[in-house]
């Protein structure tokens, strides 16, 4: 699974996001519970279906916590403004486009990995 599948697919498991992005399912949960920015659908079987916000969301927490080494409320802090242009109505921004070339290099590394 790659940048392509990631941009093909609307919806994705929790075991998908975990191949995207490397990170646990239980820090995936984890996180859900404390940034407020994660907000997966929940089937009637209960599982979660994360969008593509969700994706790039998560991969911007492991930024932060693990390249550069922000604790969970640094993290918070920073992401207290964070949001991603809707396809629709908005044209990125240079700060944008800044956060998706470092979320599409981070996918890039994980693929050769």
């Amino acid at each position: 699974m790659g940048l392509e599948e990631l941009e093909n697919r609307e919806y994705f498991s929790i075991g998908d996001v975990k191949r995207l992005t490397g990170v646990p399912e239980y820090s995936i949960r984890y996180w859900e519970a404390e940034f407020n920015l994660i907000r997966p659908i929940r089937l009637e079987s209960g599982h979660r279906r994360y969008t593509k916000q969700d994706v790039y969301t998560i991969l911007k927490i492991k930024d932060l916590i693990y390249k550069h080494k922000l604790t969970l409320e640094g993290a918070k802090k920073q992401l207290h403004n964070y949001r991603l242009p809707s396809q629709e109505n908005a044209t990125p921004s240079r700060i944008d486009i800044k956060l998706l070339t470092e979320i599409k290099e981070t996918l890039e590394d994980l693929l050769k990995q």
